[in-house]
């Protein structure tokens, strides 16, 4: 009868040491511990509460001036086309990846369109469309050494840029297609660039086609199973691999998909500057890769959300413009920028210990 008794004691005791340090252990995370936890979790939360807190500083400060829907729908239309490469580059970035030709294919292929337009008097839909395979091609291209040649990222993009952006200047002899001259025969490249009022906020549609784009990447990324495989690619390819994931068709779908909506980007540059130039966008690749940055995507890949590109890309818009608004010298918003990256990183891998 004793021996069941002692085993007893021994359980009893043993239960106890156990709940003692799991006691112990959720002491020593305390508060700091479960908003890492919280941040982890929900990524996006760190740069949409900079993104309130730009807004209300800068509303104080300003007043009307700036915290207005005039002045809040102009940083949108700053933003649209970083907004749209920066969903481009989220992509790939979610697959441990980056992507330096996203500027280039977007320059590129609104170069297309308005060639193709111009030069060749193709109806400007059927151009518009050339123009938005191009951009899925190079994708698919990119994607292709990437998933099968096995190079790296960085080096295929990087190199693709260089590509892109020379066969730009030499298809378009460097001459860029006049606005007016648009704006006559082919307005339909300007599709994006038309304004329509809502009280006292002015959109375009170039606009509307960031927000819509963003809202379906998130979904997709959360609620399919193609979501679900691309956040697996990036966290590690060789599990997803033996879990039964297709990493080469995960890689190539996001970077076909990432070059059509560069394409995308192209034609709403277009309806931005109005013109077709083969010298616009050049800094879209780092641009979108700053939005990404301070959106709390991670660059090691498989953690972020895609609205956090977009809230990096308003935190820019939001900088950029109270600061002009105050007269401040433009380097400041560099000066900020750069900090913001860098606490953005730091932020990023602090939170990366909580999976560690």
């Amino acid at each position: 009868m004793s021996e069941p008794n002692q085993s007893a004691q021994e359980l009893d005791a043993s239960a106890g040491t156990i709940e003692t340090i799991a006691q112990f252990e959720d002491h020593r995370r305390g508060i700091l511990g479960k908003l890492q936890h919280l941040l982890h979790v929900n990524p996006s939360f760190v740069p949409l509460i900079v993104l309130i807190g730009a807004i209300v500083i800068f509303g104080l400060l300003l007043g009307s001036k700036f915290f207005s829907p005039f002045a809040m729908t102009l940083i949108l239309q700053q933003v649209q086309i970083v907004g749209i490469v920066a969903a481009a580059q989220s992509l790939v970035i979610l697959t441990a990846g980056i992507d330096l030709s996203v500027g280039a294919i977007m320059v590129f292929s609104s170069v297309i369109m308005g060639q193709f337009t111009f030069r060749y008097g193709i109806p400007v839909p059927i151009a518009v469309m050339c123009g938005l395979g191009v951009g899925t091609l190079i994708g698919a291209l990119n994607g292709w050494l990437v998933s099968r040649v096995k190079l790296p990222p960085f080096i295929v993009t990087l190199g693709m840029w260089q590509i892109i952006l020379a066969t730009n200047f030499l298809y378009s002899a460097n001459e860029t297609i006049r606005s007016q001259d648009i704006e006559a025969n082919a307005s339909f490249l300007q599709f994006f660039g038309t304004k329509f009022s809502i009280g006292g906020a002015t959109f375009t549609f170039g606009v509307i086609f960031m927000l819509l784009l963003i809202v379906v990447l998130a979904y997709a990324l959360k609620h399919t199973a193609w979501g679900r495989h691309v956040y697996a690619v990036g966290d590690d390819p060789e599990a997803a691999e033996l879990s039964g994931v297709n990493v080469h068709k995960t890689l190539m779908s996001v970077y076909m998909l990432s070059g059509l909506i560069c394409a995308f980007a192209g034609w709403a540059l277009i309806g931005r500057i109005g013109s077709v130039s083969p010298t616009s966008g050049q800094l879209a690749n780092i641009e979108s890769i700053t939005a990404v940055v301070i959106g709390g995507i991670s660059l090691f890949g498989g953690r972020g959300s895609i609205l956090g590109s977009l809230f990096g890309a308003l935190i820019v818009g939001v900088f950029t413009l109270g600061l002009r608004l105050m007269g401040a010298d433009a380097q400041w918003t560099y000066l900020l920028i750069g900090l913001l990256i860098i606490a953005a990183v730091a932020v990023d891998q602090w939170i990366r210990k909580v999976s560690g």
